[in-house]
């Protein structure tokens, strides 16, 4: 038995980075050769279906007949990338993401609204919502919101895992920005959902003190069953669940597990266990990383993606806990919230 319906709140496949395209980005370190690998990356952005390559974790082609399926595709800026740059870089992903959208038509429709989405199931067509990971795409510019907003972002991970503008990733130790926190306002002002999923434990407490709508934590598991600093502590996911937030379970095997095994889906499991024991059940989603991070065998297609359904209920969920976390506490955010 398939699901309704799956919605994934986090994926890297826009980007659709190859191995060398890796290695180009490891250049960008190195300022001599950033404007000739951008040219690169650029040729090659500009010539792939990124959302519709066989044997990546998502494809388009590859998702299940029957399942309505919304995917949040990010538009990951480096932490290398600031200023001109980063706003360079995502406007060459999002002009991407729409040309995408016209010569893939026929498998998918851009979504800005939770009845836009609606829409597009009624269709039979993939519901694909634009995001960014990295709000180094603001380049420090309150009115760069207004043209994410034109381009049609509907989330904004805040940070990646360094420091930016707006605040501090898990690898540093700052907190929010006096310009953060008038982003955090404007970002919510103007209908993007903030995403604290990277952030520091200081930049999230201090976000808790500007916050006035529900956020998201879109790719993040728990940290009292992994102790990876990506992860939300117990006092945090509490907070979001009080918050109305919504929290999206990464299938990263580094934020499933400690050590060195391969990651199984009673890893993924535990994680939903200890957020249910929070009281996380209507707060709890999907946010695969896919694309942009090492997943284990049993989540690393889009046809396994939608297994998740019966797996969660030979585990013991309930059919309404399971669509929960497939696809309806994500739809009930995106219609209660923001859109």
């Amino acid at each position: 038995m398939l699901p309704y319906a799956l919605i994934d709140l986090h994926c890297d496949t826009l980007t659709g980075l190859t191995d060398a395209d890796y290695h180009l980005l490891a250049s960008l370190q190195v300022p001599a050769k950033k404007a000739e690998t951008v040219t690169v990356l650029a040729n090659r952005i500009r010539e792939t279906d990124t959302l519709n390559l066989s044997g990546r974790h998502f494809s388009l082609s590859a998702i299940p007949e029957g399942v309505h399926w919304c995917q949040c595709c990010a538009v990951f800026i480096p932490d290398e990338l600031r200023g001109e740059e980063a706003i360079a870089y995502y406007d060459l992903h999002q002009r991407n993401f729409h040309r995408q959208m016209e010569s893939l038509a026929d498998k998918v429709l851009p979504c800005r609204a939770a009845a836009d989405t609606e829409a597009a199931w009624s269709t039979g067509k993939t519901a694909a919502i634009l995001t960014v990971e990295n709000g180094s795409a603001l380049a420090g510019r309150l009115d760069r919101i207004e043209t994410l907003v034109r381009d049609g972002v509907r989330m904004m991970t805040l940070t990646w895992n360094g420091e930016n503008e707006i605040a501090s990733g898990n690898v540093t130790d700052h907190g929010l920005s006096p310009f953060g926190r008038e982003a955090v306002r404007e970002l919510e002002r103007q209908g993007i959902v903030v995403d604290v999923s990277h952030l520091n434990d200081h930049s999230f407490e201090d976000l808790l003190k500007v916050a006035k709508k529900p956020f998201a934590a879109s790719h993040s598991n728990a940290r009292a069953v992994c102790g990876h600093k990506r992860n939300l502590t117990d006092e945090q996911i509490r907070e979001m669940v009080k918050r109305n937030c919504l929290i999206g379970l990464n299938y990263c095997q580094d934020f499933l597990r400690a050590g060195d095994r391969p990651a199984t889906l009673d890893d993924l499991y535990r994680h939903v266990e200890h957020f249910l024991e929070l009281g996380a059940e209507r707060c709890l989603a999907l946010g695969s990383d896919a694309d942009g991070t090492d997943v284990p065998p049993g989540l690393d297609s889009p046809e396994r993606f939608a297994g998740l359904y019966q797996y969660f209920l030979d585990r013991g969920l309930s059919s309404a806990q399971a669509e929960g976390i497939l696809w309806k506490n994500a739809l009930d955010f995106l219609k209660n919230t923001i859109f």
